[in-house]
């Protein structure tokens, strides 16, 4: 069973590391953030209202799902229902920290960008009253935070992240279907999912993810790093692969090697993009040299666009493409 905090236990007493690194980021990053978002935290925080407000006649763009039938049929012109919007989100961080997230080339690993985006984003949503819970996955998903909306809740999800054991795993890579299906099973109430990870998986993950995007507003940050797609030249050296221990002796002076890894890659990198467009989840990149602040900035225009478009996340990468195309030939007619 996933471990689950008590609210007697939320914050260990360690929590220095934890604590500097968000109190940084609160001076620097987040401080800047407020200036340059202003009035655009309704964007990025509002939640999924509930009670009805208002009838009126459908537009292009709005949500089929809002179609009120039985007006529709009795007038002959499509309408749609109008919520009262539920000021307060709840976000969910489902987090990959399995082995092949430790792997960093430039002293940053792509853990280390996890677990600030993470914090700032969590600090962002909980300054404002929402509330944040969390799933962490290593080899399995052995930890739940139930959501709060609290700083040391933020404190204790980063301690967390920090101390989870990320060991090489005897049965081979990661199953991040296993993360996707726990979530889907225990978040009943429409949230924002916000799934971290570097997608190095077994197959199958894809189909997960569209699923909950069906229910829920996902967004799929990807975690990647340039050593990943090309190999430098440094003659013979040894490789481990961080998901199962295993250790390779390689000679990446060899440029046929490098070429065909260089190939590989590009093909993994195709279909993870094909996989990600076609789950119907939003996707933003994570690289280990971003800045945390354009990423938070590049976060907040994918919410305000999904805002604007009102594209539900339920239809098909194409079809929310041709629609997403339609609105921006509107928008600069």
């Amino acid at each position: 069973m996933p471990e689950t905090s008590a609210a007697v236990q939320m914050v260990p007493r360690a929590m220095g590391a934890e604590e500097g690194l968000l109190r940084r980021l609160e001076l620097t990053v987040l401080r800047r953030l407020d200036g340059m978002l202003q009035g655009d935290y309704r964007t990025l925080m509002r939640g999924a209202g509930i009670d009805l407000a208002d009838l009126r006649e459908y537009q292009f763009h709005d949500d089929v799902r809002h179609i009120d039938w039985n007006v529709t049929a009795r007038l002959q012109t499509p309408y749609v229902r109008q919520f009262t919007e539920d000021r307060e989100l709840t976000a969910w961080f489902l987090l990959d920290l399995s082995g092949s997230v430790d792997f960093g080339s430039n002293d940053v690993t792509k853990l280390a960008v996890s677990t600030g985006f993470v914090a700032l984003l969590a600090r962002v949503l909980t300054r404002h009253g929402n509330r944040v819970g969390a799933m962490l996955y290593s080899t399995k998903v052995d930890t739940v935070l139930p959501p709060r909306n609290s700083r040391m809740h933020v404190l204790d999800l980063l301690q967390r992240m920090r101390a989870q054991p990320r060991k090489p795993q005897a049965s081979g890579a990661t199953a991040l279907t296993d993360l996707l299906g726990t979530a889907a099973g225990m978040i009943k109430r429409r949230s924002l999912l916000v799934v971290v990870s570097d997608f190095i998986s077994e197959p199958g993950w894809d189909d997960a993810l569209a699923r909950l995007s069906q229910r829920h507003e996902v967004v799929a940050v990807r975690l990647y790093d340039a050593l990943e797609m090309a190999l430098p030249e440094l003659g013979l050296v040894t490789v481990e692969d961080a998901e199962t221990g295993e250790q390779l002796f390689i000679d990446t002076a060899d440029p046929a090697f490098r070429k065909r890894y260089a190939a590989e890659a590009e093909a993994r990198e195709a279909a993870l993009r094909e996989a990600l467009a076609r789950s119907g989840a939003d996707t933003l990149e994570l690289s280990t040299d971003d800045d945390l602040l354009e990423a938070m900035l590049r976060f907040a225009a994918m919410r305000r666009q999904r805002s604007r478009l009102k594209v539900p996340s339920r239809w098909p990468a194409s079809v929310r493409g041709a629609a997403e195309a339609r609105s921006a030939e509107g928008a600069f007619a």
